[in-house]
């Protein structure tokens, strides 16, 4: 596990850019939906379809679902390593640590691909 973090996870400053980029994006993303939502006075399940029809939407979408990934698994793993670092019940703390990693990147991964399967239909 301690590999699979080491991917994403490099050193402080480089969690620190990513962390920063994938919030420019995010904020991106929400500016353009709810500019969206508010300049149409009288939005139609049609109108909000041919929208998410449009690949442009899609790949922002997915873009922005790959940022929120990746934002969340640098905080989780910051967390985890900041906090689960004391014996627990007499298991050590770096067997909880890694199998909250796998089950919280689990999650995550998850979210992605139903992300995909809206997106796509696949």
């Amino acid at each position: 596990m301690r590999m699979l973090a080491a991917i994403f996870t490099r050193s402080g400053p480089s969690d620190w850019v990513i962390q920063r980029i994938t919030s420019v994006v995010i904020t991106a993303y929400l500016v353009f939906i709810v500019g969206y939502l508010t300049s149409q006075s009288n939005l139609s399940y049609e109108q909000w379809s041919a929208l998410n029809q449009l690949t442009s939407v899609r790949l922002f979408t997915l873009i922005t679902m790959l940022c929120i990934a990746l934002h969340a698994w640098i905080g989780i793993w910051c967390v985890l390593t900041d906090y689960v670092t004391v014996r627990l019940i007499g298991l050590k703390a770096d067997i909880i640590r890694t199998t909250l990693q796998y089950a919280l990147g689990g999650v995550t991964a998850a979210y992605l691909l139903w992300t995909v399967k809206i997106l796509w239909g696949i």
